[in-house]
């Protein structure tokens, strides 16, 4: 079976540190959690399709949990490749949260005109070494050549992952790109210029987007619809054939395509939806999740990025739903629910409250 989708995203364990609103220790603990944002991507996938169809490599170490392997392989064991090293210790990460929100937002100051300042969330870190992945270590496992990959890196990093699929004969993947957050800077935009021909899907964050053009982070539509069009006039894709889709946060996720129509697509926990604010624990891997939906839309709609978009944004609505990754289950008659409920019900509910938007 073709492999749809594949991640060379981080497997990381999760460790949190909590403070108050004037950074003091609150003391309070919570275990240890699934993590990385392969690990979201690839989940963000399997929401919609069979655990085959996808994969991703992790890199265990001899302190992986067993309570992690067990949970890993609820979600179908057929994704994961496990590669096993006694020697090292699994990638780890410490996440930090003041008050009731995660990281303490810091920026860069630009040292040259305009001095403008860009964001950076030193909210984590990693706290063991890390192994990164590339197309190269597909090889000789079933997971060779997918129909769709996706990669967090720097734009710079990024030209070396393309470089790599290009050395494979007759493979032409659909690239879905997400830059790292603190490399979204302007001195990585030249490498990002370098890189978007070969990149069939750009995706940064609204900030993201606007650090790397150098303009003032104040996230409003039109600020979004302009990014993405300055993107979109650097050449995405090859012979200009690309997207960009910024995600908004609350606001949504615009999508625009080659041809410079642009789309707004809900989140689907709206105003309407979101009642009281109950239903959004945590946007930890909310962006991933959105990528690993995308792709599996994509495959499902013959390409229709804008349909595309809409399952994305279902497989976030899952993952921002509590600390961690959504639950899955199967009930008796065999069709599986994600925390407790379908994603084609809230699939088909967003698309009905999309077209009344456009009525």
């Amino acid at each position: 079976m073709t492999i749809q989708f594949v991640t060379f995203g981080l497997f990381i364990i999760d460790e949190f540190s909590f403070a108050d609103e004037q950074g003091k220790p609150t003391g309070k603990t919570v275990a240890p959690q699934i993590g990385g944002g392969g690990t979201y991507a690839i989940i963000g996938a399997r929401i919609w399709l069979p655990p085959d169809t996808l994969g991703m490599i992790i890199d265990r170490g001899n302190d992986f949990p067993q309570d992690m392997q067990n949970r890993l392989l609820t979600y179908g064991s057929d994704i994961w490749h496990f590669r096993d090293d006694t020697t090292r210790l699994t990638t780890r990460s410490r996440n930090s949260y003041k008050g009731q929100f995660r990281g303490l937002r810091c920026y860069f100051i630009h040292l040259s005109p305009p001095y403008l300042t860009f964001p950076y969330d030193n909210s984590f870190e990693y706290i063991t070494p890390r192994i990164r992945l590339t197309p190269r270590d597909l090889e000789r496992t079933r997971l060779t050549r997918p129909a769709s990959v996706h990669f967090i890196c720097s734009p710079t990093r990024a030209l070396q992952i393309v470089s790599e699929i290009q050395e494979v004969e007759e493979w032409n993947p659909t690239t879905i790109f997400e830059p790292i957050p603190d490399r979204c800077i302007p001195e990585e935009l030249p490498s990002l210029k370098a890189v978007l021909p070969h990149i069939a899907i750009l995706s940064p964050n609204a900030e993201e987007a606007l650090s790397l053009l150098s303009l003032p982070l104040i996230v409003t539509k039109s600020a979004v619809e302009n990014v993405a069009s300055e993107f979109l006039k650097m050449g995405v894709g090859k012979e200009n054939s690309g997207s960009v889709i910024i995600r908004s946060g609350a606001l949504g996720a615009y999508v625009m395509t080659s041809d410079k129509k642009g789309r707004w697509i809900d989140a689907f926990w709206s105003s309407a939806e979101n009642i009281d604010n109950l239903m959004v624990v945590d946007v930890t891997g909310a962006g991933n999740s959105f990528l690993g939906g995308l792709a599996a839309g994509l495959f499902i709609t013959n390409g229709n990025i804008y349909e595309a978009a809409l399952y994305a944004s279902v497989s976030a609505s899952f993952t921002v739903q509590q600390l961690g990754l959504p639950h899955l289950t199967v009930g008796s008659n065999g069709v599986e629910e994600w925390n407790q409920d379908s994603p084609h019900r809230r699939l088909e509910a967003l698309r009905q409250r999309q077209d009344r938007n456009i009525e």
